[in-house]
Formats: C-alpha cells, structure tokens, sequence
C-alpha cells in the first residue's frame, strides 16, 4: 500500500455528510495530509449559510496536525468529496488553503497535492502559487 492508498483511505473515514444544524453542513468535503515526520492527520469541511464562517477540509487537517504535533510542514495532501480526486481540477485546494498553507510554513511550497489519484498525478503548492505575493516577506526575514 503506497502513502496516497494510507492517505485516501484515512480521508475516507471522515467522509458521512451530515447537516448539522439548519445552517451548517458537515464531513461532504474530506481531506488527509501527510506531516514531514510521517504522520497522517485528517479534516473535514463545515459549511454554514455564511461563507467567512466556513472551514474547509484542508485547513481543518492543518490545524489538527499543529494543534496534536506542533508541525506546520505538509509533504502530501489528499482531498475530495465523494470520490478520489479524478483530474481536471478535482481535489484542488481552494485559494484561501492554498494560501493558509503558504502562510504556515515556507516549506509547504514543496508539498505535493493529489490531482489524479488512479494515475497518481500530483502538483507542488508552488506550480499553484507561481509568483506567490508574501514571498517578498519570507526572504526579508532572513536577511
């Protein structure tokens, strides 16, 4: 079993949409990811009737990896809804992920995102974020 069958089978387990409340829906948007020591930690995304308060898959696995393990760097990620990501932008983080995960560690540039899971096919953060805006800032505090 490779580490995108461990990860999507992880992600897997939290996917049971759910409607919460009359206002938020839940687990219909999955995700796992891979932490630099090896770990998995997974997420699910909570929809509510007003988008600032919504809290995708992506970012949900995050803060559960730094909040069990104190990491901020990803080397994979998997997300979907009801099936494996399966090409032609399926899978793909949203920009505010995207630039969530840019934000939490410079590294994550180098994480590799699932964008066709039969073929294996994956994309770096940064192939997302060519010209990313706060790079400017990273190379300033290191001088």
């Amino acid at each position: 079993m490779d580490i995108w069958e461990r990860l999507c089978q992880k992600a897997k387990e939290q996917y049971h949409p759910q409607q919460v409340s009359p206002f938020l829906y839940a687990h219909h948007v999955v995700c796992a990811l891979e932490s630099e020591s090896g770990e998995i930690f997974t997420g699910f995304c909570f929809e509510s009737c007003s988008g600032v308060l919504d809290l995708c898959a992506e970012r949900v696995a995050a803060l559960n990896m730094y909040a069990a393990s104190g990491q901020t760097v990803v080397r994979r990620l998997i997300a979907f809804r009801d099936r494996p990501p399966y090409g032609g932008g399926s899978g793909m983080p949203c920009g505010a992920c995207r630039e969530f995960f840019m934000q939490l560690n410079l590294q994550n540039k180098d994480m590799e995102i699932m964008v066709d899971y039969d073929t294996r096919e994956t994309v770096t953060l940064k192939e997302l974020l060519p010209n990313w805006w706060g790079m400017e800032r990273y190379e300033s505090r290191q001088t």
